[in-house]
């Protein structure tokens, strides 16, 4: 009786444990306040972007979506004031950037920085390194690059060019997506990655990122028209203004914006 006893207690125990990890398997953003320069731009922002799932902040421009992305990332600009920041039930407010992405996380610029004499496949190398207790070769860098880049149809010759000069728009997202697929991170943050780019390169890049959605992948999707939302389909849509999550749902909520701007959720005109 008494070894039935413990067996139950020991199953509870383990189904409590799984429940829990459960829970904690996300990205997630408590009452967060965050200032530039002593002027307040996020006012007590609540988010959640759990493992699996793709999610959508949207609104008008200057509502704060870039500062978010940034503060998420440890970016030393942006200050703190009140909230907390934790990646798997882990409290990382005040974790450096290098170590939020090795813990993770992962930040698709909106403008990437052009960077000459560094070849892509040279900055990804030393990227992927800098995760990894156990440097990868050359040889198998170069296996692994060639994989991805099949997988996303990108031209082995790309890895040869400086990162991001004299790219196109739909290039640097490209390079961005590429690194993504080779650092494998667990929270992607994509600020902006429709910007400036083509109905062609939109799609391109779109499919890159389904490509690289599983259960084991959180993403963010940072964006201030619908456009992209066509190709990509978020399970939750959280929409910002003025340093505020006003309003959130699914897809049907993007759709909304889409038909009618967002005057009628924000009060303003701006689509």
């Amino acid at each position: 009786m008494k070894k039935m006893k413990k067996k139950i207690m020991s199953e509870k125990s383990a189904k409590n444990k799984i429940k829990s990890n459960s829970v904690s398997a996300k990205l997630e953003i408590k009452d967060l306040h965050v200032e530039i320069g002593g002027q307040e731009i996020l006012k007590g922002i609540n988010l959640e972007v759990p493992k699996g799932k793709i999610v959508a902040l949207m609104g008008p421009n200057g509502s704060g979506k870039s500062t978010l992305a940034n503060t998420i990332m440890g970016h030393p600009s942006y200050k703190i004031t009140k909230g907390k920041i934790f990646l798997d039930g882990e409290d990382i407010t005040s974790l450096s950037p290098d170590i939020r992405a090795k813990k993770g996380l992962f930040l698709s610029f909106q403008y990437p920085a052009e960077i000459s004499g560094v070849t892509i496949s040279n900055f990804l190398r030393a990227a992927l390194n800098s995760r990894r207790t156990e440097k990868i070769s050359v040889l198998d860098f170069h296996k692994l690059i060639r994989q991805k880049m099949e997988e996303l149809k990108i031209d082995s010759s790309f890895g040869k060019r400086y990162l991001n000069l004299g790219f196109s728009g739909g290039e640097k997202k490209r390079a961005e997506i590429l690194q993504m697929s080779i650092l494998e991170p667990t929270y992607a943050l994509l600020d902006e990655t429709d910007s400036g780019l083509d109905v062609d390169a939109l799609k391109i890049v779109c499919k890159g990122i389904n490509k690289l959605k599983n259960k084991d992948r959180g993403m963010l999707i940072i964006t201030h028209y619908f456009k992209m939302l066509d190709y990509i389909v978020p399970d939750i849509v959280y929409v910002m203004h003025k340093g505020k999550i006003i309003k959130s749902g699914n897809k049907k909520l993007a759709l909304e914006i889409e038909k009618n701007g967002y005057k009628n959720i924000c009060g303003v005109d701006e689509k």
